[in-house]
């Protein structure tokens, strides 16, 4: 039938018995898909409003959400930045160290003793700093006279003390010249200088994806117009998130780190979603010649029914991360989810009423295997057929090299990221190198004791004592009459080293009692404490959660907490896979980073959540199409074969785009985007091509009919959900 005769295949007029025209009712996203095909100036004319009014704010992003928030809420180490900033003029964590070197005899003479004066003017100007403190001799004033601190108190919250580096460090630094060096430093340019490298290794990481992108979707879809559906799509709703983002920072501060996980996470995920949409529209009207509205309709209650759950299995598992009582973490949790959210929305609304309107234009300059509409895919049902007969030797071959994978993961050392995540040449790292060699290692990690006037002796006495401390300084009262003084150690080794760790804890449990202990290494820590503490109960949700919505999704207790697990050995390959790249060094010269040793302490709990929700997005794309097949067939086989031939194809193609957008993004700029973007890449590759085309169709071949058995109370517990239509 040509397309012109498809197009005279008029559909029905709504009637009393066919209210829907397409000849059966169909179900809530079929009704949904419908409504928006009938209401298309309504749905564009709302989308173009949220796109343009949300829109306006997106160029903001950049420069209104803040990169810090990494911190445990309610530890003592923030409670001491608090009392910093509120009763020692700003001497807190958070403050700006400006470093002024010569290399050239004192610093404190001639042209030194000019720039100095320069710096200390800039930074008395700046409303937004506290008290402005000379270098001290002894304490900020190196004993050769060549390098010298000048402290620049916080005077506001610690995401406007990373603006005020922002807007100062490009003034400051021009001072250097004529032998001397101006580099500013401190936990505020340490973010100032990687949110600026963050930026820059996004910017060149989505041109560079991109491109491959849209490659891989016209080999995927054969077509120019439908493979650029996605990407259009995916703007909207990561242009939409952007702008919310930005509105919701004028509430809560958000991390700009909301925005970089979201742009690269949604991309990925609304590539997914349309992808399966897309197919299953066009198998619709070019293999089963249905009306668009039918068209429109079957896709929304198969396909569509599977993007809706594998999107509240992402939601759900991102929703876990929030238990993390940090602000950065529960940010950029929810940066993504709206990203996801938005993405989501724009699926199941906007691209079913650009489907209907494109109808067969999608296909322009299509390849000529295109045309012949077929849905199951010749080559994945014959790969299904031969899992099906061997499916010991295939499954084992998969679970060796998986479990091979993961046990490096049993020797991963995690730690808060070190100054090693700033390029060479940037101002925080320069600076940090200076006040290392100036005043001793651990003169960068300064601890801050805060404590009781009355305590100050033995609280000078137990840290002179200490053998994890090189020196204390004298004690400084509070400016405004708290009785209260702070005490200032250098430890005796760099901040990154475990050892310090092993000195707080000393220091804390023989401390006086009214003495608490901070510093922008103990924050490291103490966050670092934080997330060890909450990893177990955040993963414990996720896998709680994910089997849950699997099950409501599948009505199938056995298949469901099998797809589960799978998603776990994918996981900890990904993990194992880290521990080798970023702790051991291997591949480090290949991809441009410099090894800490560990791999930084957010990641497993961070990573695992979006690693999981990947893992079930291609779970859920599965194991729905097995379930449409064996509701019709009542046949193991078919749904396993069936399942393979329908879906294998997109799940193949999504996980190929996945890949390419999670691994440009480890192939440029600081290290933590980095280890993103080999984590999730290992992990999608994994996942995708081992676990979903493999194993878990294999598990599907092992278990029969018993996959997809459900207990008669279940079934009078569950709500009722089918995947066949019509």
């Amino acid at each position: 039938m040509t397309s012109t005769a498809i197009r005279r295949h008029a559909q029905p007029a709504p009637n009393n018995t066919d209210p829907y025209g397409i000849g059966y009712r169909p179900g809530p996203l079929g009704r949904l898909g419908l409504w928006v095909t009938r209401h298309r100036k309504a749905t564009a004319l709302v989308w173009l409003l949220l796109v343009i009014g949300l829109g306006a704010f997106a160029p903001k992003v950049e420069a209104n959400l803040s990169g810090a928030g990494w911190q445990a809420d309610g530890s003592e180490s923030v409670a001491v930045r608090e009392l910093a900033t509120e009763s020692f003029g700003g001497n807190a964590s958070s403050a700006i160290q400006v470093v002024v070197h010569s290399t050239d005899g004192a610093v404190t003479k001639g042209a030194g003793a000019d720039v100095i004066d320069e710096v200390t003017t800039i930074l008395e100007d700046e409303p937004r700093i506290a008290d402005v403190i000379a270098p001290q001799p002894g304490a900020t004033l190196s004993q050769d006279g060549e390098t010298a601190v000048i402290l620049a108190g916080s005077g506001a919250d610690p995401n406007e003390m990373v603006r005020v580096a922002d807007d100062l460090k490009g003034e400051l630094e021009s001072l250097s010249g004529d032998g001397i060096e101006v580099n500013p430093t401190g936990a505020s340019l340490l973010w100032s200088d990687f949110n600026e490298a963050n930026l820059d290794a996004m910017l060149k990481s989505e041109m560079m994806s991109w491109p491959v992108t849209l490659a891989i979707l016209v080999l995927a879809f054969g077509a120019l117009v439908a493979a650029g559906l996605p990407l259009i799509l995916t703007l909207a709703g990561l242009v939409a998130s952007a702008g919310s983002l930005v509105l919701i920072n004028e509430l809560i501060p958000v991390s700009i780190w909301a925005m970089n996980f979201a742009m690269m996470f949604a991309l990925a995920l609304g590539i997914d979603y349309a992808l399966f949409l897309v197919v299953r529209f066009r198998a619709a009207r070019m293999g089963h010649h249905e009306t668009p509205r039918q068209a429109i309709a079957e896709t929304m209650d198969t396909a569509g029914k599977a993007v809706l759950l594998s999107g509240a299995t992402v939601l759900v598992s991102l929703s876990a991360v929030m238990l993390v009582p940090s602000p950065a973490f529960r940010s950029m949790a929810g940066g993504i989810m709206l990203a996801v959210l938005f993405v989501l929305l724009a699926t199941l609304t906007l691209l079913p009423l650009v489907l209907f309107k494109l109808d067969h234009r999608i296909n322009k300059g299509a390849l000529k295997w295109v045309h012949t509409g077929e849905h199951r895919s010749p080559k994945f049902a014959a790969w299904g057929e031969r899992l099906w007969k061997r499916p010991i030797a295939f499954g084992l071959a998969s679970l060796v090299v998986l479990l091979a994978l993961a046990a490096p993961v049993l020797g991963l050392k995690t730690a808060m990221p070190s100054i090693q995540v700033l390029p060479d040449d940037a101002s925080a790292r320069v600076g940090y190198n200076q006040v290392k060699d100036a005043f001793g290692d651990g003169a960068p990690g300064t601890l801050q004791v805060i404590t009781d006037a009355s305590d100050a002796k033995a609280t000078t006495k137990v840290l002179n004592d200490d053998p994890g401390i090189a020196g204390a300084m004298p004690a400084q009262p509070s400016a405004d009459d708290t009785d209260l003084v702070l005490i200032q150690a250098v430890p005796t080794v760099d901040p990154s080293d475990p050892e310090l760790s092993e000195t707080v804890d000393r220091l804390r449990a023989g401390l006086p009692d009214s003495a608490i202990v901070g510093g922008a290494a103990v924050e490291n820590l103490d966050l670092k404490t934080q997330l060890d503490d909450s990893t177990p109960l955040v993963i414990g949700v996720v896998l709680g959660l994910g089997f849950l919505l699997l099950l409501i999704a599948l009505q199938a207790p056995l298949i469901s907490l099998l797809g589960t697990l799978a998603s776990l050995l994918s996981t900890a390959a990904a993990f194992g896979v880290a521990r080798l790249v970023f702790q051991d060094g291997i591949g480090a010269d290949l991809l441009g980073f410099e090894s800490q040793g560990f791999l930084d302490a957010w990641a497993p709990v961070f990573f695992f959540a979006m690693i999981f929700a990947i893992a079930m997005d291609y779970t859920v794309f599965l194991l729905a199409s097995a379930k449409e097949h064996y509701e019709k067939s009542g046949d193991p086989r078919e749904a396993m074969v069936g399942s393979l031939a329908h879906s294998g194809r997109v799940i193949f193609a999504a996980g190929a785009v996945m890949v390419a957008v999670f691994f440009t993004f480890a192939l440029s700029g600081p290290l933590p985007p980095k280890e993103m973007g080999i984590v999730l890449g290992v992990a999608v590759l994994l996942d995708a091509f081992l676990v979903r085309l493999v194993l878990l169709p294999v598990m599907l071949r092992l278990t029969g009919k018993a996959a997809w058995w459900t207990p008669r109370w279940l079934t009078r517990v569950l709500p009722n959900i089918t995947f066949s239509h019509g």
